[in-house]
Parts: C-alpha cells; sequence; structure tokens
C-alpha cells in the first residue's frame, strides 16, 4: 500500500470517477443490450464499515446516474462465520444512507443448486478433480511467481471417480478438510490463482437459509462470478484486491456462459483512513474483548457506530465524494471526514446552550426571584430554523475553562474586574470568586448592565469575551460522552508484528456527569442533533431514553487533533 496520507479539504473538486469512463465506453459500444446492472455483495459475517460505504455509493451510484440497477446480494458462502444479525444489519445501514435494492435482495445461496450443476459440468468435461491432499499440502505445492507449481498427484483422476467422490462429499461421508474440489487450469500460470485454485471444501455446518442441505460449500471466488452472471449483473465493480482474481473470474465465465452477454469486473481503490482499522475480523476482535462495548460504539468505524455517533449519511457520501475512486491504494486523512460532518451539521442543526464543566455564576444586582427569555437563532446558515427562547435568572452555570482569577495576558472570559457578554443576554462583570477547601472556584460572583441587552440603548457595546451559558434555575443535567480517535497512532495496522490494540488511546472516551443543558433540551429523542455552542457537535444517544439526556460529541468545532500533532 502506498503510505501517503490523502487530504484534499484544499481542494474541494470531486475526483474523477474513472469507473465512469469504462461504463461509458461500454454504453457507446451497445454491450450488454445497453444495459447497466451492478451489486452490492457484502458478506454476512460483521457489520459494514466506511469502507463498505464507499463501495455502496459506487454500486447504488452508477445504477443510479445511468438509469440502471443495484441488487444487494449476500455472499453466504462460509456458514461458520455468518448470522441473521449481520444481514439485518446490513440492511439497515443501506436504507439509511439513502439507496434502495427495491425487490432484488438476493444470496449466494439462492445458486447453491446452479453452482453444484456447474461444479459437476466441469467435472464432466475434466476442468475439475477432487484432491484429497490437506491445505497445507496444496499451498506448498503451488509454487511461487517465478517457479511453477507441482501437478497434484490427484489431477489425473478418472471422471467418473471425480464424481462419484464430490457427491460422497457433500453427503457428509468424509472429515471436514480431508478433501476438497479444485478446478484444473494451469499450475504453470504466472497468477497463482489460475493454479489449479478450490472451488469447494467440506463445511459440516447448518447454514442459516439452507439448513442442512449441503455439506460442501462454493469458494468465494467460485459463487462471485456465476452469481453475478446469474442474476445478469454487467459491471462487477471491486476493489484493487480483486484485481489479480480477475483472470480466474474471467476464466469461470468463459465455462459458464452461453451467449455474448459478460459481466466485467473493473477494480477501484479501497477506503483507508488514519488513526483506524478496518479489517473486519479486527473490529470483530474489539468487540468480543469488550474494548468497545459493541458494533456500533461511537469510536467503531462501523456505520452504525458512526450512525450513533451523530454522523448523517450526507456527509458521509460527501466524504466518498472528496476522495473518490482511484486505481492507487492510499491512506485518507480521517480529519476529512470530521470536515465533512462538520460541514453538514453545520448547515442542519440547531445551535443550544450545554456546559460540560458547571461553574456558578451570581449576578448580584439582578432581581432576585426575576425569570426572563431571551430569543436566540437556531441557525445563522438557515434561517427557516426560526428561533428559540431560553431563559436567564440570577444564577446561572458557565465553564469553568470560561473563568481564571490569575488569568494570561490575551484571556478574554471571566475574570476578576473584566467585563463579557453572556451570549444574547447581558454583559456582566466579574467581582469575586468563592472557593472551596481546596482553593477552586466554586462560585462567582458578577454585577450586570441592565442597558446590555438586546434592544437596549446599550446593546451594541463591544467587549472582546462572549460566553455561553445555562440558567442554574432551569438546567437540565445531562451526561456526555467525549469520543476521540480509538487509536493514537497514525497506522496502527500498518505494524509488522505489533498488534494494533497496543496503540489504544486512553483518552478516546471521557464521561462527563452533571453537565448542564438548556430545558429545550429535556426531552429529546435518540439521534437528534445539535450545535452545542463554542464547544462542537453532539448527538443523543440512544441511552437518552432510560431517563435523562446522554450526548454523543459527534466532533469539535475545529479540527484539533491535527494542530496538537503538528506543534
Amino acid at each position: 500500500m502506498n503510505s501517503e496520507i490523502t487530504n484534499d479539504k484544499d481542494d474541494l473538486k470531486t475526483t474523477q470517477n474513472f469507473v465512469e469512463a469504462f461504463i461509458a465506453e461500454d454504453l457507446r459500444e451497445g454491450r450488454n443490450d445497453g444495459r447497466i446492472h451492478t451489486r452490492f455483495p457484502p458478506e454476512p459475517n460483521g457489520y459494514l464499515h466506511i469502507g463498505h460505504a464507499k463501495a455502496i455509493c459506487l454500486d447504488f451510484g452508477m445504477a443510479q446516474q445511468y438509469g440502471g440497477k443495484c441488487n444487494l446480494r449476500f455472499d453466504d458462502t462460509n456458514p461458520t462465520k455468518e448470522d441473521v444479525e449481520y444481514v439485518d444489519s446490513i440492511k439497515e445501514d443501506i436504507q439509511w444512507l439513502g439507496f434502495d435494492w427495491e425487490n432484488r435482495e438476493f444470496y449466494a445461496s439462492d445458486y447453491f443448486g446452479k453452482l453444484w450443476d456447474f461444479a459437476v459440468d466441469l467435472i464432466k468435461r475434466g476442468l475439475a478433480y477432487v484432491d484429497d491432499q490437506s491445505a497445507e499440502e496444496i499451498s506448498n505445492q503451488k509454487g511461487t511467481i517465478t517457479q511453477p507449481g507441482i501437478e497434484s498427484p490427484f489431477r489425473s483422476r478418472s471422471i467418473d471417480e471425480n464424481l462419484d467422490l464430490f457427491y460422497r462429499m457433500n453427503e457428509g461421508e468424509f472429515d471436514e478438510a480431508s478433501r476438497v474440489l479444485r478446478a484444473k487450469i494451469d499450475m504453470a500460470s504466472p497468477n497463482m490463482h489460475m493454479r489449479d485454485p478450490i472451488i469447494y471444501r467440506i463445511l459440516k455446518t447448518a447454514h442459516h437459509r439452507t439448513g442442512d442441505k449441503w455439506k460442501v460449500y462454493p469458494m468465494y471466488d467460485f459463487a462471485h462470478g456465476q452469481s453475478d452472471y446469474f442474476e445478469g449483473i454487467t459491471h462487477s465493480l471491486c476493489t484493487l484486491e480483486f484485481e489479480i482474481h480477475r483472470p480466474l473470474y474471467d476464466w469461470f465465465i468463459d465455462q459458464l456462459k452461453t451467449d455474448d452477454y459478460r459481466p466485467r469486473q473493473i477494480e477501484f481503490n479501497r477506503l483507508n483512513l488514519t488513526y483506524t482499522v478496518m479489517s473486519k475480523r479486527k473490529l470483530l476482535e474489539l468487540v468480543r474483548d469488550g474494548i468497545v462495548s459493541g458494533w456500533d460504539d461511537p469510536r467503531m468505524p462501523t456505520l452504525c457506530g458512526l450512525r450513533r455517533r451523530g454522523y448523517t449519511p450526507e456527509s458521509i457520501k460527501r466524504f466518498v465524494d472528496l476522495i473518490g475512486y482511484t486505481k492507487v491504494e492510499a491512506i485518507n486523512d480521517v480529519s476529512l471526514l470530521e470536515y465533512a460532518v462538520r460541514e453538514d451539521l453545520n448547515k442542519r442543526t440547531p445551535r443550544v446552550f450545554g456546559v460540560l464543566n458547571p461553574l456558578r455564576v451570581v449576578i448580584e444586582n439582578y432581581p432576585e426571584g426575576k425569570t426572563e427569555e431571551v430569543e436566540l437563532i437556531n441557525n445563522p446558515e438557515d434561517e427557516n430554523q426560526g428561533t428559540r427562547k431560553v431563559p436567564f435568572c440570577r444564577e446561572l452555570f458557565i465553564e469553568q475553562d470560561d473563568f481564571m482569577e490569575n488569568p494570561p495576558s490575551k484571556f478574554f472570559r471571566m475574570t476578576p474586574g473584566q467585563e463579557v457578554r453572556l451570549k444574547g443576554a447581558y454583559i456582566v462583570k466579574c467581582t469575586g470568586v468563592k472557593k472551596n477547601s481546596a482553593g477552586e472556584p466554586e462560585e462567582v460572583y458578577c454585577t450586570y448592565d441592565p442597558e446590555t441587552r438586546s434592544g437596549g440603548p446599550q446593546a451594541n457595546r463591544k467587549v472582546k469575551g462572549t460566553l455561553h451559558w445555562v440558567s442554574a434555575q432551569h438546567a437540565v443535567d445531562a451526561e456526555v460522552r467525549l469520543y476521540d480517535r480509538l487509536f493514537s497512532d497514525e497506522d496502527p495496522s500498518g505494524h509488522k508484528d505489533i498488534d494494533p490494540r497496543e496503540f489504544l488511546n486512553p483518552e478516546s472516551l471521557r464521561v462527563l456527569k452533571g453537565c448542564k443543558v438548556e430545558p429545550s433540551l429535556a426531552d429529546v429523542k435518540p439521534l437528534e442533533k445539535f450545535q452545542f455552542q463554542r464547544l462542537g457537535y453532539f448527538c443523543a444517544d440512544y441511552d437518552t431514553m432510560q431517563g435523562a439526556p446522554v450526548f454523543n460529541r459527534t466532533v469539535g468545532l475545529k479540527d484539533t487533533w491535527s494542530k496538537m500533532n503538528k506543534e
């Protein structure tokens, strides 16, 4: 993999999609009667992550762009790792992204009968044979790129013996791993995948759709292309690691096809992200070992995790659009993904007040018992979101970080003798502070200027600092979960012989209890999104249904991580 990290925030022009050129060429030449038919073929052995989103956007996007169709086809050829839970989650994620496979939901298992018949046909034509060797022996005979492989001692078995053994394999007569069916192609081919690949293996595990009917299951390379052919797929879009498999894909199609129709495989680069593990196997380990709370942990790159964290379908599709599709592997900077969601949430989320580390402020000259409402704009980017009214009273909460008794120069927040504006309300001046036994501020005292409220004679008086706040009398208690990158290393999977878990970021989750939010957030529903002014973008968590609101930080207002790393 090219280790170069790409970050195109400064050049927001969409990358040219080279796949479109191939499709346009096929349309000009009238291939497959001018049809465009793609498919998204996930394995139901885990939850989808953002890398799959890139494939989904291409598969469904090309079909939409050219007036074609896109199938959803589950590659369910390994029952030892598959589960209906994964099937359901995959469908939910695709729909969440905004795509629809209509009535075209298929499974590789739909074609187990046809694939079996095709395998039998290959045996009858002398193009497949049963091999009794172990996987290790077969691997040792494959040779190298510069050295031809060694033919199996079972390669010359008769057609009748191969047929007999293959049927008995499926009847459960033999142990797992004791026999396989191999295609008879070319043990001297420069392409290792053409050296008599295994096309069937024995698995005595019940399948979630076919039960105990089958004791042998097709390998991916055998099932994938043939399923494309059975469904009339015109363009099989897959990632670059399958480029070397393409000659085998085409060889199987050549043995199967009966007319001019054939699917065309086109490869594009995978989506790799800095500070992120993308292997489903490694993600599963994080879940099983309890390092994260589940597949939908907001630190996970899974689509359900990103959804729970507050990412939107539009931001993910925008990110995919920014990085584009090429033939070169690279690592994309996760800050570009964060930029995409930040830009999207800036347009769509209402601004609200939330105080994460509250410090009580008493406005001594404000009338006791009085409450008034200040009107605030919900989103200056979208006037259609209107305004809201927030209660203001004598006692408020501000952020602890917004007060310093002995500040450095250019500290424009609250400090004794200095004026600041409480956003949407009044200008106040700090007059004193009460400390606890540890010498820490626990209450700050101020006076306010009643003429500085919006509409008052001094409303436009300028001060250098503006603070957010929450009325102490009306504040709603909340829990806030500050999520950050799960790994502290830029390429946690790129270190030989080092487990990525060695690079876990101990600050990837901080839970703050006793936070204070404005009363409009008392009845938020899960996945509602907001900008906490001056703090970042937050999303109501599913746990909100269990009591007080719980918010997950989606992303900060600025890319502070990159800034810290540069420093």
